[in-house]
């Protein structure tokens, strides 16, 4: 006669090893240093050679009014 408690056992340790590896992960992911930019040796470009922000959402909103003007021309035209 085999005894029910392996049956019952397997089960459980599945349960138990599907619930303790994604935490096992996560709390490897929190104590990892995470990887910063500026650990990158020659990679980082000067202040002075990059544009601001406001010079690039300024550029982009030109190149969508212009957009908007091509495409309102087009059906203008139609």
């Amino acid at each position: 006669r085999e005894a029910p408690i392996p049956k019952m056992l397997a089960p459980c340790l599945l349960r138990r090893v599907v619930l303790t590896v994604p935490l096992v992960f996560v709390v490897a992911l929190l104590l990892s240093e995470p990887v910063r930019s500026d650990q990158e040796v020659g990679t980082a470009i000067p202040a002075e050679s990059r544009p601001c922000v406001d010079c690039h959402a300024f550029e982009f909103m030109q190149r969508a009014l212009q957009d908007l003007k091509k495409t309102a021309y087009n059906l203008d035209t139609r």
